[in-house]
């Protein structure tokens, strides 16, 4: 979510462009896109140099029209163009939130007014916005509990934390939902649904860009720290590229802009931080190929099961590892640059290296699994693909890992 400072980075996609080139479809001309931009225009947003198309790989995502020049403006989003709280708070929602003990939080307060305005439909003034949002979002918690367990165990936990996240948040706002009937002809019971909530939810969790903390006495402590951007949430991610954006304080647009020179019709990217696909999965909902910040979690279980059993500092050396963040085959003079050993450091590749082997037979047997059920629950391919390529992008770290090892291993007799 947008607790922490998104780096948003650009991307040079060249390679992949000359080859998929005859695959990559301009969107501009849908009717969705027209009225997007029309409604964009009508609150100051001027012509971009991106425009909406289809991209192998990526799928809906923003491609540039023109060269791109070093340090030039991308995408600059008025403000009015935003929602963010401040964009509630005003609306016909502000008087039931101003009065409600105690104060909603801000990520309440956004994901009432996303339910609320789609429940308008055609009478909601964000309706062009809204018409181009997701249907639906591939997060852990909108999975159904049988492709849950197909998780790696670390990321399943998470998963299951999530889905509790999102059930009580939805279980402690009914109340709140009810206030609101006087809004609403139907009742709200029937619009401010969990299947409801939990779309706002991943919207504002998975498109959410960040803007400085403000603090409103009718909103709980909660940093307020999130704004949705119409048009410039289109951009896809990537973990291996670099722009300078941020909220302009005196022109009060969010901008873009490149660090770089960028050729016409190229795919442009953001990347939200060096994160992990585990970590991808869960926030966002899609895994990254080829992601230079992929790692494979190992278990205290796992560590322990490969550690000599003889080894009298078992639980100290877990101990520090557990201290520096680092739950693996390192110990305290690595992480802090002394030589170790040749015995030691033979025994610690020994040890990293039957780990790994575990983990690609492991990795192997599940994913011999989730081809299975892809055949048997065609109604989950989606879900279950999604799945696939996290455990077939960790087979591929595995793999490159055991090959290191193997050819550190041939330096010690």
């Amino acid at each position: 979510m947008c607790s922490v400072k998104m780096e948003i980075q650009l991307y040079s996609g060249f390679k992949h462009h000359l080859f998929s080139a005859c695959l990559i479809v301009n969107e501009s001309y849908k009717a969705e896109f027209i009225e997007l931009r029309k409604w964009l225009k009508d609150r100051k947003f001027q012509d971009s140099n991106l425009v909406p198309a289809c991209f192998p790989g990526t799928g809906r995502g923003l491609m540039s029209q023109t060269s791109l020049q070093e340090g030039q403006m991308i995408i600059s989003l008025p403000e009015s163009c935003l929602l963010t709280t401040d964009t509630v708070i005003r609306s016909y929602l502000g008087a039931y939130i101003t009065k409600w003990k105690p104060p909603p939080s801000p990520l309440l307060a956004l994901c009432t007014f996303l339910v609320s305005e789609k429940h308008a439909g055609d009478r909601s003034l964000w309706k062009p916005y809204l018409e181009i949002l997701p249907k639906a979002y591939t997060c852990p918690v909108c999975l159904e509990p049988e492709v849950v367990n197909l998780l790696p165990k670390s990321l399943k936990a998470k998963a299951e934390e999530q889905r509790a996240h999102v059930q009580e948040f939805f279980a402690s706002s009914r109340d709140f939902f009810s206030s609101l009937q006087p809004l609403f002809a139907e009742a709200v019971d029937s619009i401010f649904s969990y299947s409801a909530l939990l779309w706002a939810w991943c919207t504002v969790n998975t498109r959410a860009v960040y803007l400085r903390p403000r603090q409103r006495e009718c909103l709980s402590a909660e940093p307020d720290t999130c704004a949705l951007a119409p048009y410039l949430d289109l951009l896809n991610h990537s973990p291996h590229v670099q722009v300078k954006a941020a909220f302009n304080e005196e022109t009060h647009c969010y901008e873009i802009r490149t660090t770089s020179r960028w050729r016409k019709h190229e795919e442009v990217f953001i990347c939200y931080g060096p994160h992990d696909n585990q970590r991808l999965f869960l926030e966002y909902g899609f895994v990254s190929a080829h992601n230079p910040h992929a790692c494979v979690y190992v278990s205290r279980e796992i560590l322990v099961k490969y550690l000599p059993s003889t080894d009298k500092q078992m639980d100290k050396k877990i101990s520090i590892l557990k201290d520096h963040g680092y739950i693996d085959t390192c110990w305290r003079k690595v992480l802090l640059g002394e030589v170790i050993s040749d015995t030691n450091e033979k025994t610690s590749l020994d040890i990293a290296q039957k780990i790994c082997y575990y983990f690609i037979e492991e990795t192997t047997a599940m994913l011999q699994k989730v081809s299975r059920m892809k055949d048997e629950k065609e109604a989950l391919i989606n879900q279950l693909t999604l799945v696939e390529s996290l455990w077939t992008e960790e087979l591929k770290i595995l793999r490159a890992s055991a090959e290191t090892l193997r050819t550190l291993q041939t330096a010690f007799p």
